[in-house]
């Protein structure tokens, strides 16, 4: 049986790692990078650390506007289906690559495995928001990492089709954290080893698109009294080049990290703030202070459980509650244990069904 796995963004070769090395052991497996993250930090370098096989096809979609990205990618990923002609597809998460990938499969009769599914932040102006309903409603199986997410695919009628698996970062991050905390050399290259740090990520358009937006939270964290690591996603270095917006002294700007740098960043941090998905669920695990800089979440766990606010970036006091915030409750086990073979289990039981019919 060939399984077709199609990843193109950071958080999906993350979600990738843990999975992949099970399925191989039992199926063949061939990975589609579609090239919608194509610098070497946030694609070629998570490859090697997580030791993921290899893409067998990059696409080198690379950059450009949502519909003309996914518009691409269902052109060259109908040719790699026709050829390979696989018995199952899996996506990831909530991008164009995504989307595309559940299209093109759908559109082809072949059986679609969506994995986070059940998502909702209710917010349509997100593009990720319309990716993962879409994806959602035509995938024939639906993974699902909370039990919020759950609720959701039924609220939607899709009960019959979703499965509770939990979150398969969770296993990634566990698998790789002690080697991380040995291997990266991180915090010396920034010569901040021991000394106290917030660590700040921004992607999302309406932080980073508007210069002034941008201006006005960047401005915010000079407030702050307090280092401020900035690994800055290339289009919003661009943005800020081209804008010539300040950067306070406390704010050690840099590249784009690899996992493994990363993750030591996340650790050794007092506070994480972004306005990601995939990192808010990363503090979480690694029992951080999260501030997201968005009005609303998709991971409302997070937030219930108290170790995660939303706070307007760009309002006057926005500095003063990434200050005051600092969560003591319990937290409760919400992203499921064991959930790369949690995954496969289900996997087996949906090639067997395949196998039946």
């Amino acid at each position: 049986m060939k399984i077709l796995s199609i990843v193109g963004a950071r958080p999906q070769f993350i979600k990738l790692a843990p999975l992949s090395k099970l399925i191989r052991k039992n199926f063949k497996e061939i990975i589609i990078h579609t090239g919608q993250h194509y610098d070497d930090a946030m694609s070629d370098m998570i490859f090697k650390e997580l030791q993921i096989a290899q893409p067998d096809y990059n696409l080198g979609i690379g950059s450009g506007s949502h519909g003309e990205q996914t518009g691409k990618m269902l052109i060259e990923l109908e040719k790699v289906f026709v050829a390979e002609k696989p018995s199952l597809v899996i996506v990831f998460g909530d991008t164009n690559s995504t989307v595309a990938g559940s299209l093109t499969a759908t559109k082809l009769h072949i059986p679609v495995i969506h994995i986070e599914a059940g998502l909702r932040s209710y917010n349509r102006k997100m593009p990720e928001e319309i990716n993962r309903i879409a994806t959602d409603h035509i995938s024939d199986y639906l993974f699902a990492p909370t039990r919020s997410a759950v609720k959701n695919l039924e609220y939607e009628g899709l009960a019959k089709k979703t499965w509770f698996t939990g979150d398969i970062m969770k296993d990634t991050l566990e698998n790789n954290l002690p080697v991380a905390l040995e291997k990266s050399t991180v915090l010396d290259k920034l010569n901040i080893n021991g000394d106290p740090y917030f660590l700040l990520t921004l992607h999302r358009p309406y932080n980073v698109d508007d210069p002034k937006n941008l201006s006005k939270i960047l401005n915010n964290l000079q407030k702050l009294e307090k280092n401020v690591v900035f690994p800055v996603h290339p289009r919003t270095q661009k943005i800020i080049r081209d804008n010539k917006i300040d950067i306070g002294k406390n704010i050690i700007v840099t590249e784009p990290k690899p996992y493994f740098d990363f993750l030591k960043l996340e650790y050794y941090a007092e506070k994480i703030l972004t306005d990601s998905g995939g990192i808010q669920k990363e503090a979480y695990f690694l029992k951080k202070p999260c501030i997201t800089f968005r009005t609303e979440t998709e991971w409302t766990e997070t937030i219930r459980d108290g170790w995660n606010i939303l706070v307007d970036p760009t309002l006057e006091n926005a500095f003063r509650k990434v200050l005051d915030f600092m969560p003591t409750n319990v937290q409760s086990d919400v992203f499921g244990n064991d959930v790369s073979n949690t995954m496969l289990k289900a996997i087996e039981k949906i090639i067997s069904d395949i196998n039946d019919k």
